[in-house]
C-alpha cells in the first residue's frame, strides 16, 4: 500500500490545493496533507488554523489525513511511511523551483520519488499570497476558497 504527501503551507488552503489534493487521493490509498511551519514565510495563518482548515475542507476524502511538521519533507515524508510526495505545478516558474527541491529531496531520500501533478487549468492562476492580497484590499474570494476559510480569512483581513 503506498503512502504519499502532499507537502505545503496552505496559508490559506485554496480550490487549486484541493483539486490537487482530490486527484492524487484518487491515485493514493493514503495522502497525508502536510502542513508545513516555514518561519521565513510569515504566515498570516497559525499552524494550528491551517490544519484545522484544511482539515474541514477534506473531511469528505476517504484516505486523506492532515497533519503539521516543522523539519524535512523528506523527514516527515519517512514518519508517515511515504514513499511519494505530491507536488503541483503551475507555471513554468514552479516547475523549475519544484525541480531544484525534487532534486534535493532525492538526494536525501532516494527511496522517495516527487510526483507532479499540473493544477486544473481553470486553478492554475491561484496562489495563496495572491488571495490575502486580494482579500486584504476588499476584493471576493468566495469562489477561490472553502467556506470556512472564507470566514476565517476576512476575520483576519478585516479593515
Amino acid at each position: 500500500m503506498t503512502v504519499a504527501i502532499y507537502p505545503g503551507t496552505f496559508d490559506p488552503v485554496h480550490l487549486g490545493h484541493l483539486d490537487i489534493i482530490v486527484r492524487a487521493a484518487g491515485l493514493f490509498p493514503t495522502l497525508v496533507v502536510g502542513v508545513a511551519h516555514n518561519p521565513a514565510k510569515q504566515p498570516l495563518f497559525s499552524p494550528e488554523e491551517r490544519v484545522e482548515m484544511v482539515r474541514e475542507a477534506v473531511a469528505d476524502l476517504a484516505g486523506v489525513r492532515v497533519e503539521a511538521f516543522e523539519d524535512l519533507t523528506v523527514s516527515f515524508a519517512r514518519r508517515c511511511g511515504a514513499r511519494v510526495i505530491v507536488k503541483g505545478l503551475r507555471a513554468t516558474m514552479d516547475f523549475d523551483a519544484e525541480m531544484k527541491m525534487a532534486m534535493m529531496n532525492r538526494r536525501l531520500a532516494p527511496e522517495v520519488e516527487t510526483l507532479f501533478l499540473p493544477t486544473s487549468p481553470e486553478l492554475a492562476y491561484l496562489s495563496s499570497t495572491l488571495i490575502k492580497e486580494v482579500a486584504r484590499l476588499g476584493g471576493d474570494v468566495s469562489e477561490l476558497v472553502p467556506r470556512g476559510v472564507l470566514e476565517r480569512l476576512r476575520g483576519k483581513v478585516r479593515r
